[in-house]
């Protein structure tokens, strides 16, 4: 995905662009987010302070990447 394609679809009122857009930045979030996690268990962080950074319970941390 291109920044430059993704900005004109934020920009655009076609909704099928839109959605499009939409579903790119889920995808770009969920990768940030697991590498961010990954991170941040390699540096030592607990699942509560990384629950904490994220607005979510530790639980819901340690469900979704405490693999």
């Amino acid at each position: 995905m291109s920044v430059d394609r993704l900005e004109s679809a934020l920009a655009s009122d076609d909704p099928a662009t839109g959605l499009w857009a939409v579903l790119a930045l889920r995808r770009l979030a969920e990768r940030v987010e697991a590498n961010q996690v990954a991170a941040a268990r390699r540096a030592g962080w607990s699942w509560q302070q990384i629950g904490d950074a994220l607005g979510v319970t530790r639980q819901s941390v340690h469900v979704k990447y405490g693999k």
